[in-house]
Formats: C-alpha cells, structure tokens, sequence
C-alpha cells in the first residue's frame, strides 16, 4: 500500500501494519512519521525495539534472528532497519522479499530510505515491500506549496498567520524544510495560540541566533573542534531541540558513511556526491572531511548516533548534549580519544 505523508495519522487511529517503508528526499518528514509509527507502536504494546543499520559487510542473517528472537515475556517488537544507501545488494533483497512472505504481528519492521529512483521504486524487494505493507514517500513540498505546509504547522500548535506573511517566512527559508520547522517552533515558544501579527512574524524571523544547524554542520564537516563545540553550548543555551541537533548531525554522518563506502567499492567520487545530494560549496567540505574520516571511525559514529536516539527518547542514563559533544568530538578527530575540559571523552576507532 502506497501512502501520502499527510495520510499516515488517519491510517494509525485505524490499523498498525507490521511492516512500514519510509524514503524520500526530505530527512525531517522521514524522521517525523518514523517517530510517529514508533510511538504508535508503544501503545499496541510492541515494548522492545532493535536498531540495525545497513552498512558496508553488514550481516543480513541479524534481521533474520531480530525476527525470531521474541521476548519470553510475550513483549512485541519493533525492528529499526535502516539503509542509507538506499541498495540492500543481492543479498538483502532476498532477505526483505523472504521477510514479507513471514509476516508477524508480534513483529513490526521500519524500514527507513533515502530518496529512490523509479529503478529503484520498481525493484523486487521494495515491491514486495510496498505490497505485503505500507510504503511512504516524503518528499518536501515545492516552493509554491510552502506556505500551505507552514499554515499547517502554525495549526498545530494553534496559532495563524496571513497568506504574505506564510510567503514571507517561505521565501526566507528558501524551500528548506528544517529551518522552516524551526521558525515555526520559535513562533510557537515566542507568541501564545492565536492569529500572528506580520510585524510578530517579521521580528521572529529576523532574530537569527547567533549559534545554528547549519554552523554545527559546518564545524562537523571542517573538523573544527573550538567551533563546534562553541555550537553545541550555544544551541545548548538556546533550548535548541535535541532532535533536530541529532538529526543534523546524523544526515552529516550518513552521507559520508555512503559515499565512504562507494570509494571503498571503487566507485567515482562524484557520483557519489550527486547520489548523496551534495551540491555547490558543500562538495569542498565533504570531500575534505572524506580525507579525514575513515570507514571505521564513520561505523561508530553512527553506532553513538543511535545510543543517542535512544537516550532522547528515554532508553538508557546520560547528559544527550555530552553526548553530541562525544559524538562531534570522535569525528573531528577521525575517532582518536580526545579529552575535553569537563571530562568528556570522543569514543575510539
């Protein structure tokens, strides 16, 4: 089954499927209605939950045995399979195709993508998937649509705008999504429910903080150490949502884990950028991050991003901005343990 993102609320109060398929070119919409499922999921009692991500040599029997080993308390649960590369290979496929002639309801699987091509959409084992489940495609809303999709969200969190001031904040975000979800939250935290003002609007969105996203990326990328940890105290002091850093910061770590995996394969660098998205000025700074960080080194990053996930979200003990720290701190020094003055430590190679 083929669903639209604006669908999937409805499509929860009425049924839980056990199998989802999330892809698109629009991270923050992917990372939303996975955290809807998974929350969905809690409520049906599906209490346990495995995070697997597909890398280079990855061992597809793991999703076999996450299928099959079930909690001797009778608790359900959610497997998180996630493929940055969007290509499970030969191996996989058969795998996910076997996977959807055995379906569980004691056993719920997510699969989260990045962007497909029609080949792709047409391949065997992301048909069997979008038949035996639900599939849905995220993609950002074209520029002409954005002010819709803002009035949407300022609607959620019961507060409205006019028609020129919606084209405003759009036209000031330029079609990126995540900076338009943090106008909107900084609406929602500076002015209570009710229409806004154009002049409230206005001054909302022209306060630029002095510490962003978009700088924390850069920090990662240069393998600046003093700015990103500058960054990250900032946006800590700012009340910056600790979803969105994550998010951030995992895109960065994604990205370069796949194109650092197609090098090891022998593929052209460029191509690799083009398939990973990566335009313009940025291409310098991957390809020189690319030069720094190792395949090793980009495998536990992405093992910490998701201990931090699940710290987020309440699983475990620790401080999520000392982890983003550790997390930022092992990448800007290809994982090499670097101590810093509060004590906290990079992970190791």
């Amino acid at each position: 089954m083929l669903l639209k993102g604006e669908q999937l609320a409805a499509h929860l109060e009425r049924d839980l499927r056990p199998l989802y398929v999330l892809y698109g070119d629009e991270p923050l919409l992917v990372l939303e209605a996975a955290d809807t499922i998974r929350a969905k999921a809690r409520q049906q009692g599906y209490s346990e939950r495995e995070v697997l991500t597909v890398l280079p040599q990855f061992d597809w029997g793991q999703l076999l045995a996450a299928g099959g080993n079930l909690s001797l308390f009778g608790d359900r649960k959610l497997i998180d399979l996630r493929i940055p590369t969007g290509k499970p290979g030969k191996e996989g496929s058969a795998v996910l195709q076997q996977w959807c002639q055995h379906l569980s309801p004691d056993t719920l699987l997510l699969v989260t993508l990045p962007e497909l091509d029609w080949r792709e959409e047409k391949a065997a084992w992301f048909t069997a998937l979008a038949n035996a489940g639900v599939a849905l495609k995220l993609n950002a809303p074209p520029l002409a649509e954005l002010p819709g999709w803002i009035a949407g969200r300022l609607r959620r969190q019961q507060q409205s705008a006019e028609i020129e001031s919606l084209k405003f904040v759009a036209e000031r975000v330029e079609g990126n999504l995540l900076a338009a979800h943090q106008e909107i939250q900084k609406l929602g935290l500076l002015y209570p429910p009710g229409p806004l003002s154009a002049a409230q609007i206005r001054d909302a969105v022209l306060n630029v903080a002095r510490y962003d996203i978009d700088g924390l990326r850069e920090a990662l990328l240069a393998g600046d150490i003093g700015r990103l940890t500058r960054t990250l105290d900032g946006l800590m002091q700012e009340g910056e949502a600790p979803p969105l850093v994550l998010w951030a910061m995992s895109e960065e770590i994604r990205a370069l884990a796949a194109i650092r995996s197609g090098l090891d394969n022998g593929r052209p660098l460029e191509l690799l950028l083009k398939e990973a998205k990566v335009w313009g000025p940025r291409q310098i700074a991957v390809k020189k991050a690319l030069q720094r960080l190792s395949t090793a080194t980009l495998e536990a990053a992405l093992r910490q991003a998701g201990r931090i996930d699940r710290l987020a979200k309440g699983i475990g003990q620790g401080n999520l901005w000392e982890e983003f720290l550790r997390l930022g701190l092992g990448l800007c020094s290809d994982g090499r343990l670097i101590a810093h003055p509060t004590g906290t430590a990079a992970f190791l190679k």
